[in-house]
């Protein structure tokens, strides 16, 4: 197997557009300009990206970003060896040598002294100098850089500068209106509309209480994980609980509120 058909997605997701989006990001793709995803956890960032590499046919390498990751961890880094040393390339050089969408998932996690690195990549020089090793790498005509993060994470020191934000043609994303977020789970799950419209209900409620209690509401995906019990039989009370209200909050107040309005939906 080539290194592009590693990375390929060979099997269609299913993603189900709001808007104009995927024509937007095709645009982009043909002028190979970078794209930048922000919206809240759980709403769909990841699964266009991987919806788009998989429509254009091409591999895709995701880095799920962390506080800890260096610049090391994103383009190399030389490993020792009983015979001596060996250079290893990151998930960004490797995207770079073989023309594959690179994704960093959630840049803000990472140190602002790592993401400079991307830099170089997202203006007309299109390279990767790879310093330790003594080379520069011209990006492959078929390479694009994809960043994504949560807005609502921003913080004075969880954000990324101007200098990296306007190197990027972006998205905003948020949760799918309420007909279109039902359909996504009946067509996710294969559960019943009429439950899943109580679902989204459900998940409407936390969202109004996003900054009210909640840093953040219920996410697109929690539902389906809640709509994924339903279908193997789990009692829906006991499966809002477990997928929609435990994970999101520990407040008494707020799961009392949840509850009831999950005992409510489903009484």
């Amino acid at each position: 197997m080539t290194d592009k058909e590693q990375y390929k997605v060979h099997k269609e997701p299913f993603y189900q557009p709001q808007g104009n989006e995927v024509a937007l990001y095709e645009a982009a793709y043909r002028n190979r300009l970078p794209v930048m995803v922000k919206g809240p956890t759980g709403c769909g960032k990841s699964r266009f990206v991987e919806y788009m590499a998989w429509k254009l046919g091409k591999p895709l390498i995701t880095v799920a970003c962390n506080e800890d990751m260096t610049a090391s961890d994103l383009v190399g880094r030389y490993l020792l060896e009983a015979g001596g040393t060996r250079w290893l390339d990151g998930p960004l050089t490797t995207a770079a040598r073989i023309g594959a969408i690179c994704y960093l998932d959630e840049i803000v996690e990472a140190r602002q002294d790592t993401t400079v690195v991307i830099h170089p990549l997202t203006d007309h020089r299109r390279v990767l100098p790879l310093d330790k090793k003594g080379e520069l790498i011209e990006a492959h005509p078929d390479f694009q850089l994809v960043i994504s993060y949560n807005p609502g994470y921003q913080s004075l020191m969880k954000d990324l500068k101007q200098s990296t934000k306007q190197r990027f043609t972006a998205f905003d994303f948020d949760y799918p209106a309420p007909e279109l977020e039902t359909a996504i789970l009946a067509r996710e799950t294969g559960l019943d509309a009429a439950l899943a419209a109580r679902l989204v209900k459900i998940g409407g409620v936390a969202r109004g209480l996003k900054g009210h209690g909640l840093d953040e509401g219920i996410s697109t995906r929690l539902l389906v994980y809640a709509a994924t019990l339903f279908k193997d039989g789990v009692p829906p009370v006991d499966a809002c609980r477990m997928a929609l209200v435990r994970p999101i909050t520990d407040d008494a107040d707020i799961r009392e509120t949840l509850d009831h309005a999950i005992d409510a939906t489903f009484a």
